[in-house]
């Protein structure tokens, strides 16, 4: 008698062979008495092994290497190497059934498609094996029924559904895109580091939703699934652009930022009084030739310079400075101090923000910044002597934002905060100096100055 298989039970597991090597240093090991390793394995591949209970991998570790990132004491090592996915056979088409409709040329979404006709033989579809990605979607669309699908995993089809990767449940382990046959449906996303899924060319044979271990993926509907797909491929998209203008500009930012700081020493020696305004456009330009591509347009400088941070410099003026200690008890960075034979001295830790000028009764700290500005197809520098603190808020850009929390810990005021990877700024304690923004990595930050 021919034993009967479950219809619950699935018969291909086209999983890519997974290599994985690990060492586990095993002293190192002892010190930790939790063990998340064994509770964050998706797989159950963790076992702690008597007498002694040191932990092994056994052959299920499917290579997530969630292990690894829970270990508190770096004690895991793991390198995984994947074979190449198992893909669904093209679809094979009966030419005696095909009507040459054109519905599967139609629904092809990579053009893989063609009618053909010859003399030898009637009409029909042909399929480009090297075009076609194994998606089904034609086999669906034939009114005859004359496409062929399904010869590795059963087609399996809902409705009007669509499978979707919930990322908020997804723990990253990537099982799924290792058992997906259609080429092209599960991605992995750049900024997220999570799969998502093409509704377009998923065959929704389900496999991916078997082996899930934290049941991220799941069925939804149609709308909801491309929604979910356009939003996170437009962030793909835009993170794409982002990456290639970044590195450009800042490829032409360092030459800028040489020519800028060469011309602001020079103008700034010739002028010793306070106040100045000089144009300098001719000066970059001249720079510029020299230094930079010619596809470089002075109105990108323009737009650099726009960018860039005043550079600021306080002075004590010892002769006016009576030592009263108003400036000490008003900086927000502790960095003024009584110092012989200086009455007061400034630290480096200084951040510029003005308030101490703001509260000198005897007007004996000065502190001047100079800056570029564009304005009108012109270049100028400028000094001017900043009378107290500036006002404005500090802004950041949620998606651009990598949560790195370097704002948080170097902001001088305590006024940024970091909660469940965002990051948030208290306007009460912010003091609006600019410390946040030069020194964010991704330019998530930016300060903006009330005029």
């Amino acid at each position: 008698m021919a034993e009967t298989t479950s219809p619950s039970k699935r018969i291909y597991k086209p999983l890519r062979e997974v290599e994985v090597e690990y060492e586990i240093d095993h002293e190192k090991c002892k010190k930790c008495q939790e063990r998340p390793c064994l509770s964050s394995c998706p797989v159950d591949a963790l076992h702690e092994i008597p007498p002694y209970d040191q932990v092994e991998i056994d052959e299920k570790c499917v290579g997530c290497v969630l292990c690894r990132e829970a270990c508190p004491y770096d004690a895991i090592k793991i390198k995984t190497k994947l074979s190449e996915p198992i893909l669904e056979n093209i679809p094979n088409i009966n030419t005696k059934l095909c009507i040459h409709c054109g519905a599967c040329v139609d629904a092809c979404r990579t053009g893989a498609i063609q009618l053909i006709s010859s003399g030898t033989e009637e009409a029909h579809s042909e399929i480009d094996e090297d075009k076609c990605v194994r998606c089904g979607f034609c086999a669906r669309v034939c009114p005859t029924e004359a496409i062929k699908y399904g010869e590795i995993l059963p087609r399996s089809v809902v409705g009007g559904k669509a499978i979707m990767v919930n990322q908020k449940d997804c723990i990253g382990c990537m099982t799924c895109t290792r058992v997906c046959p259609s080429r092209g449906a599960i991605n992995v996303g750049k900024v997220s580091k999570l799969p998502f899924i093409n509704p377009s060319y998923c065959a929704r044979c389900e496999e991916c939703m078997d082996v899930c271990p934290s049941t991220a993926i799941k069925y939804s509907s149609r709308k909801k699934a491309y929604q979910n797909y356009s939003k996170i491929k437009t962030m793909e998209i835009v993170s794409e652009l982002l990456e290639k203008d970044s590195e450009k500009l800042v490829r032409e930012a360092v030459k800028i930022d040489s020519i800028l700081g060469k011309i602001a020493n020079r103008v700034s020696y010739q002028h010793p009084e306070a106040e100045f305004t000089q144009d300098v456009t001719s000066l970059v330009e001249d720079e510029i030739r020299s230094l930079v591509d010619g596809d470089l347009e002075l109105q990108d400088v323009g737009e650099i310079i726009e960018a860039t941070l005043p550079w600021r410099e306080i002075v004590v003026l010892d002769e006016k400075c009576i030592g009263c200690g108003a400036c000490i008890n008003e900086c927000p960075v502790n960095c003024i101090q009584l110092e012989m034979p200086s009455p007061v001295h400034i630290g480096d830790e200084c951040v510029s923000c003005g308030r101490c000028v703001e509260v000198c009764p005897v007007e004996a700290i000065r502190l001047s910044e100079e800056f570029f500005q564009a304005e009108e197809g012109r270049i100028l520098f400028k000094r001017r002597t900043v009378e107290g603190p500036q006002s404005g808020e500090v802004t950041i850009d949620q998606l651009s934002c990598q949560a790195c929390g370097v704002c948080v810990n170097k902001c001088p005021a305590d006024a940024m905060t970091l909660e469940d990877d965002v990051v948030s700024v208290d306007p009460e304690k912010c003091i609006v100096c600019g410390k946040c923004e030069s020194i964010c990595p991704v330019g998530a930050v930016r300060l903006i100055v009330d005029d």
